[in-house]
């Protein structure tokens, strides 16, 4: 039986960021890097999200995550009604591009050891992709292709008989 070569929009290696961000919903949460710690934890709770970007003057100055308001704000001892973001906030933010692919994200999770990517088209962030986004977007596209490989072993088999 004569077996195509998969192009590599089929590769999920090669997927673009830009197909895997077709089906999910674009939202961009932001706090102001002078909002109250409590303020961005209220906003992550009430989105049910693990990220918030934080800006300055409209320009992407850094990242918030659950975990850096554990281990800055809570383990340090810190009010989260007086902490400003900006005092525990991640400044020096790890940014993807939308014309990257889904080996890409993943190479700059691992690399930075981070879970979320703001996505940035001509720099100007547009949403954030996460660890989590991109383990659904595998295990859909794996079962695409055992369903393909069952259908294709029915196929073979009725052909045989």
């Amino acid at each position: 039986m004569d077996h195509p070569l998969r192009r590599p929009e089929e590769i999920l290696a090669y997927r673009s960021l830009r197909q895997i961000l077709a089906a999910k919903p674009r939202s961009l949460w932001t706090v102001g890097s002078k909002d109250s710690a409590l303020t961005a934890m209220r906003l992550m709770d009430e989105k049910n999200i693990g990220l918030v970007l934080v800006t300055e003057h409209g320009a992407l100055a850094g990242v918030l995550s659950e975990r850096d308001c554990v281990r800055r704000l809570v383990l340090a001892g810190k009010s989260s009604e007086l902490t400003p973001v900006v005092d525990i906030m991640v400044r020096d933010v790890i940014t993807i591009d939308v014309a990257k692919t889904f080996a890409d994200c993943l190479k700059l999770m691992h690399q930075h050891n981070v879970r979320h990517l703001p996505v940035v088209e001509d720099t100007t962030p547009i949403t954030v992709i996460s660890i989590r986004d991109l383990l659904a977007e595998a295990v859909q596209h794996h079962a695409k292709i055992i369903s393909e490989l069952e259908r294709e072993r029915m196929t073979m088999m009725i052909s045989t008989a």
